[in-house]
């Protein structure tokens, strides 16, 4: 069973592989980052088959919870362009816009010669222990997710995940893709905080690519913040089997219960 079911060409339904974690009977989040994230390439790769163009941002807003139900989307070109596009994808429920990602699409060209960075490596996943995160998050989505983690300290570590469910039935996606369906477990994996005792939602979710992701196997280089005044924010590096490939930011509000 995949994490969505297309219904027709705007029309999707989540299944309950959907469902957690901070309440069972609503969505996580990160299926539906993961679904946008392929209606944008999609549309993409529909009006501009014969150019390159990487995602280099992906920024979502997280406007409401979501029902394990069926929902709309909409996608729209904001700012098109020869070489830089800005492209809107909407999920709504109900009549209600619940998630809005807002992608930058940059032509790309070959920089070899210039390329570079001082980002350190992370331990590979093989070289890690294997977590299972559904003792400390509730809901179907962390379930079906498999994590390898090195917790230096509560709000810092790296570890990895992938999932062997699909995105969307009977449709194939991208790396990116996958890797968008996986954003959100970020804030949640390194906590600083006990769920049971505290909530610390994002808002929001903000992604930047150098490159295209590759591969089964998706790395978070984490850093959990807390501050005084309710407000906390998770920060990551992002990382596949070549390297480095990007960075994730997620603003929180900090709740205790």
């Amino acid at each position: 069973m995949p994490y969505w079911e297309r219904l027709s060409e705007t029309a999707f339904r989540a299944t309950h592989l959907t469902s957690g974690a901070w309440n069972i009977q609503e969505q996580h989040i990160a299926p539906a980052m993961g679904l946008l994230a392929h209606l944008v390439e999609r549309d993409r790769d529909h009006r501009r088959p014969d150019v390159a163009l990487l995602p280099a941002r992906l920024s979502y807003d997280i406007l409401g919870t979501l029902p394990v139900d069926t929902c709309e989307t909409e996608v729209r070109v904001l700012r098109p362009g020869r070489t830089v596009e800005l492209v809107e994808a909407t999920l709504s429920h109900d009549g209600r816009a619940a998630l809005v990602l807002r992608a930058w699409l940059l032509a790309t060209r070959d920089t070899t010669a210039l390329a570079g960075h001082s980002l350190a490596p992370i331990p590979r996943p093989q070289d890690l222990t294997p977590w299972v995160p559904g003792e400390d998050w509730p809901g179907d989505f962390i379930g079906s997710v498999e994590i390898r983690r090195d917790l230096a300290e509560p709000g810092r570590g790296c570890f990895w995940a992938r999932t062997n469910t699909p995105l969307l039935g009977g449709e194939p996606v991208s790396a990116l893709a996958r890797l968008a369906g996986l954003f959100d477990i970020a804030n949640g994996m390194t906590v600083r905080l006990d769920p049971r005792e505290v909530l610390f939602p994002n808002l929001d979710l903000c992604a930047r690519f150098t490159r295209e992701p590759a591969g089964e196997w998706f790395g978070f280089d984490n850093s959990v913040m807390v501050d005084r005044d309710g407000v906390g924010m998770t920060t990551c590096i992002l990382h596949d089997a070549h390297g480095p490939l990007g960075a994730l930011g997620q603003t929180t509000t900090v709740r205790p219960r």
